[in-house]
């Protein structure tokens, strides 16, 4: 069996061939996510970069509330301080060393002065020491609280970004193998909707990241933030962006579905023109509940995909728009209870009176 080229329609094949079929399909995607996994663990570190920038940009470095937040700030105060500091008493040093060789100094004042300088000068040290101790990268990240949860969590994360990476190859397996199901007038129906959906998906995936997951992350990690010492565990951050972005994925398949339910003729593209106020209208309340800001921006900036795909499902839908009712035609044209009444279809065998048959029978 080929394993990039779907068997034809026409295609004669038994059970063992299409199970045969199946296994080599499930072998070609287990090695595609076995080779893909080994490239996403191999860069673990890029991949939880990442998946972590959100979660860095969230951080109000100035004005957190936390008690955490502000102990770094104090903690880089301090570093600063002491940076400041240290060169402050060198020269201190110095100065005290000139003053102490100037002529008619006694050498009982001399002799405080060095023991003074030399203060300085070990204090000086310190603090430059204290100085170069002060972190230099400030950015919280997840906690783990567990002994093997640092490995858990990066090879979770590793493994969901295979599995991104091979989505593409394994739908096309996928559809290689439901194909041939499907005659050549259905496939004009289900190719443009199997091509529609990890396009959708890697589009719902990309606006989540980019646009909604860093605002979402941000309100949610500095809500009430001075009521709270927040610490966020990996396992718990990770499942939030895994089902965050496959839910904005899903969201993103509204034209796949509007595109089924004009093809099968249950709805037409006028229909949805016609009614798009109305969905504009429930679009808007469902980004005011799910915005998880109370700002109306960032409640305009979900809207705006969701019309925007509405739209765009309005125009494919007029574009593939079937010719011949679709299914619920084909359904009305194929049972019509009226033509079993009609005499005319009770066949060839039933003589009808008076029509150049036997004569009927008469009481």
């Amino acid at each position: 069996m080929g394993v990039l080229r779907p068997l034809g329609h026409e295609d004669r094949v038994s059970i063992f061939d299409h199970l045969d079929e199946l296994r080599s399909r499930l072998i070609w995607c287990v090695a595609a996510f076995v080779i893909a996994f080994a490239f996403t663990y191999w860069q673990n570190t890029a991949v939880l970069d990442i998946v972590n920038r959100p979660l860095e940009q969230a951080q109000h470095h100035g004005k957190g509330g936390d008690a955490l937040e502000q102990a770094a700030r104090h903690d880089r105060a301090v570093g600063i301080a002491l940076g400041s500091l240290a060169p402050a008493l060198r020269e201190t040093s110095d100065a005290l060393g000139q003053l102490a060789d100037e002529p008619g100094v006694s050498a009982a004042a001399r002799e405080r002065a060095s023991g003074a300088q030399r203060s300085l000068d070990q204090a000086a040290r310190r603090a430059a020491l204290a100085a170069a101790t002060t972190p230099k990268d400030t950015t919280r990240r997840p906690v783990t609280l567990g002994v093997a949860e640092p490995f858990v969590a990066t090879f979770t994360v590793a493994a969901y970004a295979a599995l991104l990476l091979t989505l593409p190859f394994l739908l096309w397996q996928l559809y290689a193998f439901l194909l041939p199901a499907f005659d050549r007038r259905e496939r004009r129906v289900v190719i443009p909707l199997m091509a529609l959906v990890p396009v959708l998906f890697a589009a719902g995936v990309l606006f989540g990241y980019y646009a909604a997951l860093p605002r979402a992350v941000n309100f949610l990690q500095n809500f009430n933030d001075d009521q709270f010492d927040i610490l966020l565990q990996a396992r718990d951050y990770y499942r939030f962006v895994v089902v965050f972005l496959a839910l904005m994925g899903l969201v993103f398949q509204v034209p796949v579905g509007v595109l089924a339910l004009t093809r099968t003729g249950l709805v037409t593209a006028r229909s949805l023109w016609q009614r798009q106020g109305y969905v504009i209208l429930a679009i808007s309340v469902v980004a005011a509940v799910i915005t998880p800001t109370p700002d109306p921006f960032t409640m305009l900036l979900t809207m705006a995909p969701l019309v925007l795909l509405y739209e765009l499902s309005i125009g494919l839908a007029w574009i593939f728009q079937p010719r011949d009712g679709g299914m619920s035609g084909r359904w009305k044209d194929g049972w019509d209870d009226d033509r079993d009444d009609d005499p005319g279809d009770q066949g060839p065998d039933v003589p009808t009176p008076g029509a150049g048959g036997p004569p009927a029978l008469v009481s």
